[in-house]
């Protein structure tokens, strides 16, 4: 059995904090380029420190990572399971240029945002196209195709 044509799967994310200190430069990438000032991301950040300074999001991408590879290993497909993330560690950018390091040349996305708006779609779709751009100009050539929402 395989996935053909395509060769990995990639679980793109939103991405969050995971430690008090990562809070504001988490919340800088999220805002990056609208000017908001380190006084206001401190008081959005109350909500995560209210958390530890930690996001759910990131614990349950890595549950779901492991759910799809145990579903994947269940049918007898050995495809490589990624995870990459817009705002946070593990980077999208990263995530692609490590899949294309293994040998990936053609990734099915499945973003964990499920309903179809500007940023929980489309966004998406202009990241990947930036990192595509970003690994194209390392020589790096990848085909990234996302599956569709899901709502």
């Amino acid at each position: 059995m395989s996935l053909a044509p395509y060769d990995a799967v990639l679980l793109l994310s939103f991405g969050g904090p995971e430690a008090p200190e990562d809070v504001v430069p988490f919340l800088r990438n999220v805002t990056a380029g609208r000017g908001i000032p380190d006084e206001r991301l401190a008081e959005v950040g109350e909500h995560y420190y209210h958390f530890g300074g930690r996001s759910p999001i990131n614990d349950q991408n890595r549950a779901l990572l492991d759910a799809l590879r145990a579903e994947l290993d269940g049918r007898g497909l050995p495809t490589p399971v990624a995870w990459g993330n817009r705002n946070w560690d593990p980077y999208l950018t990263d995530t692609l240029r490590e899949l294309h390091e293994s040998g990936a040349r053609r990734v099915v996305t499945l973003v964990t945002s499920a309903y179809g708006s500007y940023s929980g779609c489309r966004q998406y779709r202009e990241n990947i196209a930036a990192s595509l751009a970003a690994l194209a100009e390392e020589g790096r050539e990848l085909e990234v195709d996302k599956v569709r929402v899901y709502f």
